[in-house]
């Protein structure tokens, strides 16, 4: 989106990247160039992996010199009037030898350990460690843009929060993640389909993630539902991207979709959400003013972190997977429905995002710098 709006306001643009990504950027009719690729290790449950990074250190540096030379290659070449870094370091001190100014955008400063091993008090040590560390890295820009909620409301609080490398360089722009467009046409198309009537309480239920982590949920989600009270209607979305998108009939008032080619329809008009935690689904569903529930995967930091401080702003309820129960799902989505403060604070996330359009920042200050 960001490089969309650039482009249409007659930027010239060039963009590096490793991997997929250079294909995905190329297919959108961008000029990509290659890099070699350095990739940290992250555990099955989504923490950094101390061990595992460690094992890669040499790959890892010598990976890290071959981007930096690749990048002082390329703009020596381009002659750009601004580097955008999207969390790479290389880009940043590629620039910084070169003398030319330079911006990263990112919302996860330093490298979060999961809650297993942030319960070790060396572990939490290392962390606040290498949050200054990588600040001190990423002030090598001359500004570092957070795609969030200013304070007291930033959701990536404890990536962002407490490190003074980063000092007097932070700018919170607001939410980059694309805004769910739907009309009251489609809208209403879609809830004659499923039969869901608009005057009653809709609950979408959207899990995500790895499916060894995603059906077990799923299940208790189902059973949770066959509890809830008649009034409520309900859908369920696998996040399966080749399952079926032909929605099956539950019990009560309920749909199950294996991949839900209306999720955004749904989305925009149900009353409350069940969901990971992630940034960019908590991102969304703060853009509709939407009470969530959130239940992150297990050990997952970022979302279990994420989740907290939904709840911490009374926007939302969040639950421990671990050895969760349906009658505490029922409970939890029973709460948020009936309790309206929930819904009072996603309203007021909500019109903070309407004055924070998050993407336009980005824009405006990356032209700020164009000759």
């Amino acid at each position: 989106m960001i490089a969309k709006q650039l482009q249409n306001l007659g930027v010239d643009l060039r963009f590096s990247s490793s991997g997929e990504a250079v294909r995905y950027i190329s297919m959108h009719g961008y000029d990509c160039l290659p890099i070699p690729p350095v990739e940290l290790a992250w555990s099955v449950d989504g923490g950094f992996s101390i061990q595992d990074s460690i094992a890669k250190l040499p790959y890892l540096f010598t990976n890290f010199c071959r981007q930096v030379n690749t990048e002082v290659r390329n703009m020596l070449e381009y002659e750009p009037d601004i580097i955008v870094s999207d969390t790479r370091l290389s880009s940043l001190l590629s620039a910084e030898l070169l003398g030319i100014p330079s911006i990263v955008i990112l919302n996860q400063l330093k490298l979060l350990l999961s809650p297993r091993l942030r319960e070790v008090k060396i572990a939490r040590i290392y962390e606040r460690l290498n949050g200054e560390v990588l600040g001190t890295m990423w002030s090598l820009a001359d500004k570092i843009l957070v795609p969030d909620l200013p304070p007291p409301y930033t959701l990536a609080e404890h990536n962002i929060w407490d490190i003074s490398t980063v000092a007097g360089k932070l700018e919170y722009v607001g939410l980059t993640t694309p805004k769910i467009h739907v009309n009251e046409e489609q809208i209403s198309k879609v809830a004659q389909f499923l039969g869901l009537e608009r005057n009653r309480p809709i609950i979408f239920i959207h899990i995500s993630g790895p499916s060894n982590t995603r059906m077990p949920l799923i299940r208790t989600a189902i059973d949770a539902c066959k509890a809830l009270r008649s009034e409520i209607q309900y859908v369920i979305s696998e996040g399966n991207p080749r399952g079926d998108t032909s929605p099956k009939k539950l019990c009560g008032s309920g749909w199950y979709y294996e991949w839900c080619p209306v999720r955004d329809e749904i989305f925009a008009m149900s009353n409350a959400l069940v969901l990971r935690g992630g940034h960019t689904a908590l991102s969304q569903a703060i853009q509709f003013g939407k009470p969530i529930l959130t239940i992150p995967i297990e050990n997952h930091g970022e979302q279990l972190a994420n989740s907290k401080k939904i709840a911490k702003i009374g926007a939302g309820i969040v639950l421990d997977a671990k050895e969760l129960k349906a009658s505490q799902v029922t409970n939890a989505m029973h709460e948020v429905i009936n309790d309206s403060q929930y819904q009072q604070k996603a309203s007021v996330l909500m019109k903070l995002t309407e004055k924070l359009n998050g993407i336009e920042n980005v824009v405006k200050i990356i032209r700020s710098y164009l000759k």
